[in-house]
């Protein structure tokens, strides 16, 4: 039997369609591009960049400044509701920001990742660090999170969301790479961010 023209045709583009990954960005301002205009931030830089390696993923912005990791697992389950092949966790500066105990940060992470994994969800878990002036016990018990949860879900781990950042040389240019905040990458600071993790999403997807 010969199928019609227009019924292959329609075949074809929707397993192209289907073929298409979906990878969600899960996470606080870094995520959702605070402070830059749309294209330039976090997201869809990140889908520019693997569509130029070559792979087919459509990237969803599910983040929101202010997060923090309570405000994550509040929302988690609207969050998966369009479904994930696989979902980049970025949760944590702000409760460090805020000075809440790493051990109810570890407590909310465990639970996110215990829903997404439970679910049969691919993770990248993206880690963040303290800096010297909270302490180094506060630094030590928050630092530990993501390398401890990462091991014990068996999920991709990158240590530090801002590792990006760490390939400018010097002081002025890293400063070059901020938002006037300084606590948020500009434009050409997200290039650099996801020029180091893009290879790593890449991989978690395969």
């Amino acid at each position: 039997m010969r199928l019609h023209k227009a019924v292959i045709i329609t075949l074809l583009l929707a397993g192209a369609a289907s073929a298409q990954q979906r990878v969600v960005a899960f996470g606080d301002s870094l995520t959702a591009g605070f402070g830059l205009p749309e294209a330039e931030g976090f997201v869809p830089q990140l889908q520019n960049w693997l569509q130029a390696q070559g792979t087919d993923a459509v990237v969803v912005n599910a983040g929101l400044s202010g997060d923090t990791t309570a405000g994550g697992l509040a929302r988690v389950d609207w969050v998966l509701a369009g479904g994930a092949d696989l979902v980049i966790l970025e949760l944590g500066a702000n409760d460090m920001l805020r000075g809440v105990s790493p051990a109810e940060a570890r407590r909310n992470l465990d639970s996110i990742l215990a829903i997404m994994t439970g679910r049969g969800i691919e993770v990248l878990l993206a880690g963040m660090l303290a800096p010297p002036n909270f302490g180094a016990e506060y630094r030590a018990e928050f630092d530990a999170i993501y390398p401890d949860l990462a091991e014990k879900y068996d999920v991709a781990f990158y240590p530090f969301f801002l590792a990006g950042l760490g390939q400018a040389d010097g002081v002025s240019e890293l400063f070059a790479l901020m938002q006037s905040d300084g606590i948020h990458p500009n434009a050409e600071g997200v290039k650099k961010i996801v020029a180091d993790i893009g290879p790593v999403v890449q991989q978690a997807l395969k």
